[in-house]
């Protein structure tokens, strides 16, 4: 189904942007596990709109419902059904934008597939039916940190031509979240705030780059040839909405140097294990963890939705203008973090869960 994610670890998201409410199904979830509400609601309030002046203002509390699968605080095993109920909607506000097809949204894309679409805020292909995979991924979360030491950790690392200088082995959750744009490098963060602004005020819109790590992730983990570790997380951040591209390790800078200096040469290791000197295979070779640092970037689009005047067509093909209005994130980056842990994290569990199958064997 596609919209379904995962093997063991798997999760089914539901609902649209101005439905009735959104969420997920999480089902594979080890049993025993200490689970409340409040373990969610930590990544959804990072998630959720309405944060600061560089985010949408619809005012969603996102509060999260475990409807199934938890008793007396710890996961039974069973399905897990986590619910958050939509306040902010407000349909009327697309009522304009109906029978237009918006430039670079699913609009024309989603018509052309059902011969029907949810054109109240773009229904599924809206950003908010992320909320069930963070969700879903902060229980991922607690049982990566509690089974293996795993931590995952993102941040907003470029927005536009702003880089950052981030020291990612030294690099906490609190200096990312200690920034209004979740990025790290105070100057870089002052100037990015900067251009947003600009950016809102001119009613247009502004991309960039999220990158994230993981720490503490046993070698193993990936399933040759085609569930490769880094080939699944690929998919998953590629299924992000507005997500346009992605690296692993080198990435494509990797391409201008030689074998000779790409390579990640071995040395033994305190663990007693093989570790390497430097880490531009970003934690996966030969599509399996190799116990170093997994470390990937996202690039994101410009946020579609912009007021400036914009050519496109309605559903009888006749030439419009549209400026679109509503509520939208001048930039997708501060609010994409979460998502980008939650797809790492999502991608992590199960294969932990499905390297333990191959380990019963040892």
């Amino acid at each position: 189904m596609s919209s379904s994610f995962g093997a063991l670890f798997r999760i089914t998201t539901f609902g649209e942007s101005h439905g009735g409410a959104v969420g997920v199904v999480v089902d594979g979830c080890p049993p025993r596990l200490a689970l409340d509400a409040a373990d969610v609601q930590r990544d959804l309030d990072r998630r959720r709109p309405g944060q600061s002046r560089f985010t949408t203002p619809r005012q969603e509390d996102d509060h999260v419902e475990i409807v199934s699968g938890v008793f007396e605080g710890r996961t039974l095993g069973s399905p897990i059904a986590m619910l958050v109920r939509n306040q902010d909607a407000r349909p009327s506000a697309y009522q304009d934008m109906k029978d237009l097809y918006r430039p670079s949204h699913a609009d024309f894309t989603y018509q052309a597939k059902y011969g029907i679409r949810a054109w109240q805020g773009g229904g599924r292909a809206s950003a908010r039916e992320t909320i069930g995979r963070v969700a879903a991924a902060a229980i991922a979360r607690k049982l990566l940190r509690e089974a293996a030491s795993v931590e995952v950790l993102a941040w907003v690392d470029r927005v536009r031509d702003i880089e950052a200088k981030v020291d990612a082995d030294a690099l906490t959750f609190a200096q990312v979240e200690a920034s209004a744009v979740r990025c790290p490098d105070a100057d870089a963060s002052r100037r990015i705030e900067d251009a947003i602004d600009a950016a809102r005020h001119a009613q247009d819109s502004l991309g960039g780059v999220v990158r994230c790590i993981a720490r503490g992730v046993p070698p193993g983990l990936g399933e040759p040839v085609f569930d490769k570790l880094d080939a699944d997380l690929a998919k998953a951040m590629l299924s992000l909405p507005a997500a346009k591209g992605f690296e692993i390790g080198s990435g494509f800078a990797g391409t201008q140097l030689t074998g000779s200096a790409h390579n990640d040469a071995f040395v033994p290791g305190p663990e007693g294990r093989p570790r390497t000197l430097t880490n531009r295979s970003g934690g996966v070779q030969g599509g399996i963890s190799n116990g170093e640092r997994i470390e990937v970037a996202v690039a994101f689009k410009p946020t579609a939705t912009i007021g400036v005047a914009q050519q496109t067509v309605d559903r009888d093909n006749s030439a419009v203008t549209l400026a679109a209005s509503g509520r939208h994130d001048p930039c997708v980056l501060p609010r994409a973090v979460p998502m980008v842990e939650a797809m790492m994290l999502l991608v992590l569990a199960d294969h932990w869960l499905r390297q333990r199958a191959v380990d019963v064997l040892r």
